[in-house]
């Protein structure tokens, strides 16, 4: 074998099996951090690859469809109510230039909207439709959202729609806000005298201005959408790359347009909708990418040691659920307050993943609780049964016998026999002798 050959072999090998047994905690703050990005990368990528995101971008694509006009709808209307109907219009035709062809059609759509809920409908099925479009949709995005993150338990109904409606309301002061900003700037700054002396900065800003809009209202979204406590710093990393991303694909679809004139000429004036999915579904591949760069920027440590961790010893894992619940005891023992699966595995130097599946087992014999603190979206555990009753048996009893057994009672008499002599040895150690070989068990 080649120098360069061994050298893409263990470059692999490296990859693939090493970084991901070095723990943050054996690094220098350099190395902490390269290593970090090369991980998130790598994940973000499997991700991509094996966990169908594109199939998920194109559910929240049709999602989005169906809520768009109900959503331009509420907006408008709350704008109107406002009194900045006309500067909302303008933003969201200015915000979404990509689909300048499509714009018209949609706002068509909206007014013919908002013109049959001044008919006393509004009051009635309009209304219904509104509300449940308006919220199917947000609550399809926070689903994909927890998927990402791994989190089984949505927002109360009551959360939900407080949530959801308080971003109805934030959306149009945003658009009035970025229409206000670019009036300013293309009409009052532009006749001052201070515009020609800091004009070079002043299209800098202009020009920067759509990505750092980009960057604040992903990170907004990726720190509220899930409903677990995300880190400001990972939700940034996350928001600047995907806010980033967003931006640079809509200048390449606007320019890219261009050259789809054969297209145009095939579809005439349908080619805008195929268009206008195209770029839903590449923008809805971008926010969902982005979301899983800041799940794993937060959770990088839940892929640490993760093929050992697939391939753990039986026994290591009930001295792991051992320890675990040793611990959460003795915190309760001690009057110390509850603690998370991260506090247990940055104390005692464990790797987060092994942690949490332990805390998992346990929850699930009963033997701890899992404590959900609503306001800071944090787990922590505290046990569920009494400490100064559970003993080391009961315990690992309740880890081997929990799940479904004797489902293949009555099929086979050596079987039964069989599950009864397999339990005889379990509770009775002292019979399995060193002589008694498995074709003698029965």
């Amino acid at each position: 074998m080649s120098k360069i050959s061994l050298f893409i072999k263990n470059l692999l090998n490296f990859f693939r099996f090493d970084i991901w047994r070095i723990t943050e905690f054996e690094l220098s703050r350099t190395r902490k951090l390269l290593y970090r990005l090369v991980k998130i990368v790598i994940l973000s990528t499997r991700v991509l690859i094996k966990e169908r995101l594109s199939a998920k971008a194109s559910a929240l694509t049709y999602s989005i469809l169906f809520a768009i006009v109900p959503m331009f709808a509420l907006i408008i209307a709350i704008g109107r109510g406002f009194g900045v109907e006309d500067m909302i219009e303008k933003s969201l035709q200015s915000t979404f230039i990509a689909q300048a062809n499509m714009i018209p059609t949609v706002m068509k759509f909206v007014k013919n909207y908002l013109e049959t809920t001044q008919g006393g409908l509004f009051i009635g099925i309009g209304l219904i439709i509104l509300l449940f479009s308006v919220i199917n949709f947000f609550r399809q995005v926070e689903l994909s959202f927890n998927a990402i993150w791994k989190v089984k338990k949505s927002r109360s109904v009551i959360n939900q729609i407080t949530m959801y409606f308080s971003a109805m309301l934030v959306i149009p002061v945003l658009l009035v806000f970025m229409s206000g900003f670019s009036i300013f700037i293309s009409t009052k700054l532009t006749q001052t005298y201070m515009y020609y002396i800091w004009s070079p900065l002043i299209r800098f800003v202009v020009y920067f201005s759509p990505y750092f809009i980009n960057w604040v209202v992903f990170t907004i979204m990726y720190m509220a959408i899930p409903n677990t406590k995300v880190k400001f710093s990972n939700a940034l990393i996350a928001g600047v790359i995907a806010g980033s991303a967003f931006q640079v694909f809509q200048v390449l679809y606007i320019n890219g347009q261009v050259y789809l004139a054969r297209y145009n000429v095939v579809y005439g004036s349908f080619a805008a909708f195929p268009l206008l999915l195209l770029w839903l579904q590449i923008s809805c591949l971008i926010v969902l990418l982005g979301a899983q760069i800041s799940y794993a920027s937060q959770n990088i440590q839940n892929f640490e040691y993760e093929l050992d961790a697939k391939n753990i010893s039986h026994r290591y894992k009930n001295f792991l659920n051992l320890f675990v619940t040793y611990i959460i005891f003795k915190q309760l023992q001690n009057n110390g307050t509850p603690l998370t699966g991260y506090q247990i595995a940055n104390i005692y130097k464990l790797p987060i993943r092994l942690v949490n599946e332990a805390l998992d087992d346990l929850t699930d014999v009963n033997v701890i609780i899992e404590v959900y603190d609503e306001k800071h979206r944090t787990k922590s555990y505290q046990p569920a049964v009494d400490i100064n009753q559970l003993t080391v048996k009961a315990l690992l009893e309740k880890l081997e016998s929990y799940g479904s057994e004797e489902f293949l009672a009555n099929k086979d008499e050596l079987l039964d026999i069989f599950w009864h002599k397999t339990i005889e040895l379990d509770e009775h150690p002292e019979l399995l002798s060193d002589e008694l070989l498995v074709k003698d068990i029965v």
